[in-house]
């Protein structure tokens, strides 16, 4: 199919155009927090749509040992226009060598979200929850559901999946790997599939739906917090794992021992210090991303402090 490029200085104006306007469809964009590229598909051909004004970020192959640690600390300013009307927040600002991305997704109005059933080329992929609810729909897992804060998902490579709605003020954290990875748009197939296949694996995982309230909380062998595993790293055959910590207020302080892989964390509630090489006051909203083998230590924790882990093993 012959194909034509196009630059423009507005991507989401000219997909309006030509699939509104001129009838084409939408196939592929990326990346989804700042879409800068897009492929149409209509009367034969294929349009590549390229935002011109926006140059592609350099995702250097940085080797694990020279990787540092990063911290972002919300700015309601940070939040910016992405796919299907969402606002992302970059949690990962340098990609860690093109390795992972992580968002903070908003969407300050609820209602009907205008999203496509669609799949994303990705080797780790999962959603959590914060705040609201959303409602979504994924292939062969029966029929729509909805996700509430502190349930999380995890989307196995190229489960066809669609948003269907959500309450004001959703919001979710989403960590991906690879940073940059595409997410194609689905016209044939329909959801909720007429197959409920609870079981099927997607590229060697399994989907998951874990809910919040039936959470097992277990304390840990030094009694200073408590925690609750996802179940991530059983369906990913061990590529990835999730786990919730608390503060169990039996200790002052939360040791982050040295690990092999890719560390992300997202405070969900409270305040805390947190050290690695230097200190960092945190609070709700607020995240870090440790390379392989750094140490690290919350301190100074509420009552209240409770975060998200997420350790990406291998790529």
């Amino acid at each position: 199919m012959p194909k034509v490029v196009i630059n423009c200085t507005d991507l989401t104006t000219a997909i309006d155009f030509y699939t509104e306007s001129l009838g084409f469809r939408l196939e592929t964009i990326m990346p989804a927090d700042s879409p800068r590229t897009a492929i149409l598909s209509g009367f034969g051909i294929k349009v590549s749509l390229l935002q011109e004004e926006s140059k592609p970020e350099v995702l250097a192959d940085v080797p694990l040992e020279h990787l540092r640690l990063a911290v972002t600390q919300i700015d309601e300013g940070d939040f910016k226009e992405g796919r299907a009307q969402m606002r992302y927040r970059d949690l990962v600002p340098d990609r860690f060598g093109g390795r992972l991305i992580a968002s903070h997704i908003r969407i300050p109005n609820g209602g009907p979200v205008p999203d496509h059933v669609h799949h994303h080329n990705i080797f780790f992929q999962m959603i959590f929850c914060i705040n609201g609810w959303v409602k979504v729909v994924y292939e062969d897992q029966g029929g729509a559901f909805i996700i509430k804060s502190g349930d999380c998902l995890l989307q196995p490579p190229h489960i066809r999946h669609q948003v269907l709605e959500c309450s004001d003020m959703m919001e979710v954290v989403e960590i991906a790997c690879p940073a940059e990875h595409e997410t194609s748009i689905d016209h044939e197939i329909r959801l909720p599939t007429e197959r409920f296949l609870p079981n099927r694996e997607f590229g060697g995982q399994k989907f998951l739906f874990h809910k919040a309230k039936h959470a097992s909380w277990v304390s840990s062998d030094c009694h200073s917090f408590e925690y609750c595993d996802t179940g991530i790293a059983e369906a990913t055959r061990g590529k990835a794992a999730a786990v919730v910590i608390r503060n169990s207020g039996k200790s002052d302080n939360i040791r982050v021992p040295s690990l092999t892989g890719i560390r992300f964390f997202f405070v969900l509630n409270g305040t805390t210090n947190f050290t690695s090489q230097r200190q960092y006051q945190l609070s709700a909203g607020d995240s870090c991303t440790m390379p392989p083998g750094h140490k690290g230590m919350w301190s100074y924790m509420s009552d209240n402090f409770e975060y998200l882990a997420v350790t990406v093993f291998r790529q």
